[in-house]
């Protein structure tokens, strides 16, 4: 009979409290960066999107590097964290969100500013000539049209955190119940004799979870298009 350990279960919920919490966090900021390269040229846009887009070529162990520099405890803005608000990222399952969040962003920015282009800017001027304001419009027309765009980029930003592994080692190393993620549990189980049958376990929840995940995209986006479209 196919059962999970509470140590397997304490990574999967952890893994999915990750996931949730980075895409979730990622989500503002994904939609506003993606508007700005979508709708607006200006000196920098390309140095703007590549640092965007940065954590696809970088290898994670990297990027983890960097995160550990910038948000550990002796960082930069982790010392100023922690000293001014008590916040602490690194070696918390609030860092493995950071990574993870970091990791998925650019896949998340990409889907929502190919949906922001493929809105007709025809539509936006036609509400700015009626006296809405730009945010008006924003709201009103440009976000629902983008929304299959932000349903998909949302997923992709979450199948990334899911199975983020590289950046989460290398910033929050890997505590069980704390910062064991899936991935890592997986990981740590082909490591020790007699864990095969536990990373087995595990690896079937991942496809599971990520197959639900995509289905249930699909779903809503096709839902949301036919919303819109008056089908």
């Amino acid at each position: 009979m196919f059962s999970l350990t509470p140590d397997e279960w304490t990574a999967v919920l952890l893994s999915l409290r990750i996931a949730v919490v980075a895409t979730a966090v990622a989500l503002p900021f994904g939609i506003a960066i993606a508007w700005v390269l979508a709708r607006k040229d200006f000196w920098g846009k390309a140095l703007l999107d590549g640092l965007v887009h940065l954590p696809l070529v970088l290898p994670p162990v990297v990027t983890g590097y960097l995160l550990l520099i910038a948000f550990g405890r002796r960082g930069v803005i982790g010392s100023f964290l922690a000293d001014a608000f008590g916040i602490v990222l690194s070696f918390r399952w609030t860092g493995a969100a950071l990574a993870c969040g970091v990791m998925g962003f650019p896949l998340l920015v990409r889907a929502i500013r190919l949906s922001i282009e493929a809105v007709d800017t025809r539509l936006e001027d036609a509400s700015r000539t009626l006296g809405a304001s730009p945010f008006r419009v924003f709201l009103t027309v440009t976000l629902p049209l983008a929304l299959p765009g932000i349903i998909a980029g949302m997923v992709l930003c979450f199948a990334k955190a899911l199975g983020e592994f590289g950046a989460t080692i290398t910033f929050v190393s890997n505590i069980p119940g704390e910062t064991q993620t899936l991935s890592t549990a997986i990981y740590t189980y082909l490591q020790v004799p007699g864990g095969d049958a536990s990373a087995a376990r595990l690896v079937v929840v991942a496809i599971v979870i990520s197959l639900i995940a995509l289905i249930s995209s699909e779903w809503l986006a096709r839902r949301a298009g036919t919303r819109l479209h008056g089908g």
